[in-house]
């Protein structure tokens, strides 16, 4: 594998004016207009919502290329691969590409996609606790940089399906046994939930030793993924020193140095004014000091360190936009209902997740009010956030704003309700430009071939 592009000089922090605090979260070139509207990427909400109808998600191509930009001067002489997870699309592969990212794949789907759009395969990593042959077929046709071993089984799969002369990169993914993440269903470090080799009870080890045995894969590193969420730097520390312990545990049973160690991704946003996020400017430098006096203390020369942000990078430059269809008032509690739901983003009903969703369009004339913003589907969980203040008047018609809407909502949305995707809007200089369009009615009946 090719290295992934390495980082030039540090790029300075671009000015930016103090703004209003409910504003925090939203991306950095948002700014207030008249009559309560808001611009982001120099294009006006109500007129993006007329124009591409909603529900409808923004993308700010200037705040995605400034957190990748980011990410580079908090990890120099680190490859930074960005989590394809979180949101994939063309547009944003080529993002990645052109501001040094790597790219960090679960699927021949996400993988194929990247591949076609020009991405460089080499500098691609596959991930997956489950992945199929066609999985690995894809990968190693397209000549995948890295393919990360997850299950004790794979190891005899892909050594087999390498073609006879050639090798294979692979790295294993360690369970290291530290619990991190912001919900329990996005903690996978630990040794109960389904991803990685333990390193308690052998089990990394001993995939380790299986893998050097065979001669069409080339073991380059160890790789580990805490969860998400994360917003404290002590449970990636606690993991450097775990992993070079097992760094040092190989090279002395084995006589193998590694030279690459993948710290995954994880890493914590605010989805709303006032909560935490991981600080990465502050991450990288104790990270790599971490490492190198874990490494000295070892006698091990500093691994290539690799890193997978996803959210952080594509989460915050997001905004989704609904329609208010139908208010209503049921003993002490207010629903607004709105035209989207837990098809376009079921981050809430999975895992609880709150947002803070802002009238736009119109200046409310009335104080602000607790309120559960709905979607449409047939389902009591469909609440896309609950006890969101806004103005006491909300009608139907209201368009609302709901930031930090870039990462897991629209890679994980469904057909529930044969209601259709919506569109992805990428805006920048005061242009808008659709990047994927609404799925139609008719997208949705070419699939249905059998009577």
């Amino acid at each position: 594998m090719v290295t992934p592009l390495i980082p030039g000089p540090a790029h300075p922090a671009p000015h930016t004016p103090p703004r209003d605090g409910a504003l925090s979260v939203w991306p950095a070139s948002t700014v207030p207009l008249a009559d309560g509207d808001l611009a982001v990427g120099g294009v006006s909400l109500t007129e993006l919502a007329d124009r591409f109808g909603t529900p409808v998600y923004l993308l700010d191509e200037a705040e995605v290329r400034a957190r990748c930009r980011a990410y580079r001067d908090a990890f120099p002489e680190t490859a930074v691969l960005y989590a394809a997870k979180a949101f994939l699309c063309r547009a944003m592969a080529h993002w990645a590409e052109e501001e040094g990212l790597g790219l960090d794949v679960c699927s021949a789907g996400e993988l194929e996609l990247a591949v076609t759009t020009g991405f460089p395969p080499e500098h691609i990593v596959l991930h997956g606790n489950a992945k199929s042959p066609y999985d690995l077929q894809t990968a190693l046709r397209l000549g995948v940089g890295r393919i990360v071993i997850d299950s004790p089984s794979e190891i005899a799969r892909l050594a087999v399906a390498v073609p006879e002369g050639s090798r294979q990169k692979v790295m294993v993914r360690v369970a290291p046994g530290i619990a991190a993440g912001g919900h329990a269903k996005v903690r996978t470090g630990t040794d109960d939930q389904k991803f990685g080799l333990s390193l308690t009870d052998g089990s990394a080890h001993h995939a380790i030793a299986r893998i050097l045995d065979q001669p069409r894969l080339e073991l380059v590193g160890l790789h580990c993924h805490l969860g998400s969420q994360i917003t404290s730097a002590k449970p990636y520390l606690a993991a450097v020193r775990r992993m070079v312990g097992l760094l040092a545990r190989v090279r002395d049973q084995h006589g193998v140095t590694l030279p690459e160690l993948d710290l995954g991704g994880g890493h914590g946003i605010a989805y709303r004014p006032g909560e935490p996020a991981l600080d990465i400017a502050a991450l990288g430098p104790r990270l790599r000091a971490e490492l190198a006096d874990g490494c000295a203390a070892a006698g091990l020369p500093v691994p290539r360190l690799i890193i997978e942000p996803g959210r952080a990078v594509v989460g915050p430059a997001g905004v989704a936009l609904y329609r208010v269809l139908a208010v209503k008032r049921t003993g002490h509690r207010t629903f607004v209902a709105v035209d989207g739901g837990m098809s376009d983003n079921p981050r809430p009903a999975l895992y609880g997740v709150r947002y803070a969703p802002r009238l736009v369009g119109r200046a409310g004339t009335a104080p602000p009010a607790p309120a559960t913003v709905a979607g449409r589907h047939c389902e009591a969980g469909d609440v896309l956030a609950g006890e969101a203040e806004l103005p006491g008047d909300i009608r139907p018609g209201d368009l609302l704003a709901v930031p930090v809407a870039g990462a897991y909502h629209l890679s994980m949305a469904s057909g529930y309700n044969l209601v259709g995707r919506p569109p992805v809007v990428a805006v920048a200089d005061g242009r808008a430009r659709l990047l994927i369009r609404r799925e139609s009615l008719d997208d949705i009946r070419g699939r249905d071939v059998g009577l």
